[in-house]
């Protein structure tokens, strides 16, 4: 069965984002309001292999813009089942960061909402590439860095207290990650072929799933992670939702966010610094400025760093494989300090 079948026959009556249907597209976007006065849709082409989204490029007569519509699974891997809600609560992240002009201008503006179809009509902030080039040897600079962090910052702290009322619990999602992030690379029957991708990794992720210690430690930051906190969270920290613009990092995919501890959001900024190899003073810059940061937010470098740990785990042993390109010794000595980060 095609794509379009299956969300016609689990979605019907809603429209499905196509860049083979030109025709449908214009007549979705002249229903919605968002083509303006003459303007006319010229082209539509995909800006690159979305993971859990499928997302456009439109080029009209006077401006080009990016629409993303949140199906009913994974965009990457259509095999596994994820809830197309997520594309409401995304919706509300970018409504409610319209506030803060230090958020807003690190990420796309919110051009167009269709909470119906699942769809998102955002700015596009140009054809720079995301930072995963950092996995394959290339670095990351101070400054960059710092934007990082002060994104983070601010949102983490801007609305504390602000009541969402289940708004952004985003539960369903949460389930879906905690799957992948605490329980499947863990899981010796889960099936994953990791000496396809490096010979002798399933010998390493089967020794890790047997430290009980470790096992139980992942278990209960799991727990954590699924509980409700102060902080708003983007919830997908990594260089994959960071794109290259002339004026640092923009910010995008905050479809996995929620209310939780700033703490998750920074592991897995610090995870993905270790996972590229990137030099020590980056990620002892990152700790320093979590520590140092709002102080009306209790600070745990410990949960930090075994947030980092799981990060780095579920990313050599698990299903969201990144583009690492050294081998099987650097991957175990990863791993071993995985198990240092998670159990310490």
């Amino acid at each position: 069965m095609t794509k379009r079948a299956r969300f016609e026959s689990s979605c019907p009556g809603v429209f499905f984002l196509d860049e083979h249907n030109l025709d449908g597209l214009k007549v979705y976007l002249q229903d919605q309001a968002w083509l303006t006065g003459e303007e006319s849709l010229l082209f539509a082409s995909k800006p690159g292999e979305g993971n859990m989204n499928y997302t456009l490029r439109v080029e009209t007569s006077t401006r080009r813009m990016i629409l993303k519509q949140a199906r009913p699974w994974v965009e990457k891997y259509d095999d596994i089942a994820a809830p197309s809600e997520r594309a409401v609560v995304e919706g509300r992240f970018y409504q409610l960061i319209e506030e803060i002009p230090s958020l807003q201008v690190r990420m796309p503006r919110l051009l167009g909402f269709d909470p119906h179809s699942r769809l998102l009509m955002l700015e596009d902030v140009g054809t720079g590439s995301d930072y995963t080039g950092l996995y394959t040897g290339e670095a990351l600079t101070s400054e960059e860095l710092e934007t990082l962090i002060n994104f983070l910052i601010t949102l983490h702290t801007s609305f504390l207290g602000f009541n969402q009322d289940g708004q952004f619990s985003n539960q369903a999602m949460r389930q879906l990650n905690h799957q992948h992030i605490f329980k499947i690379p863990l899981d010796p029957e889960n099936g994953l072929d990791l000496d396809s991708i490096t010979p002798g990794l399933s010998g390493s992720a089967v020794e890790l799933s047997k430290d009980n210690d470790y096992v139980n430690a992942v278990s209960e930051l799991g727990k954590l992670y699924l509980q409700t906190g102060n902080s708003l969270l983007h919830g997908d920290f990594f260089p994959g939702s960071w794109l290259h613009s002339e004026s640092g990092p923009r910010i995008i995919d905050p479809e996995f966010c929620f209310f939780g501890p700033p703490e998750f959001d920074f592991g897995v900024l610090v995870g993905h610094l270790h996972l590229s190899n990137q030099s020590t003073e980056l990620i002892d810059r990152t700790l320093q400025a979590y520590s140092a940061s709002c102080s009306d937010l209790p600070k745990s470098t410990k949960l930090l760093q075994q947030f980092a740990g799981v990060e780095i785990m579920r990313r050599l042993i698990g299903v969201a494989q990144l583009p690492i390109s050294l081998g099987l010794g650097w991957k175990q000595e990863l791993l071993t300090q995985s198990r240092r980060l998670v159990c310490s």
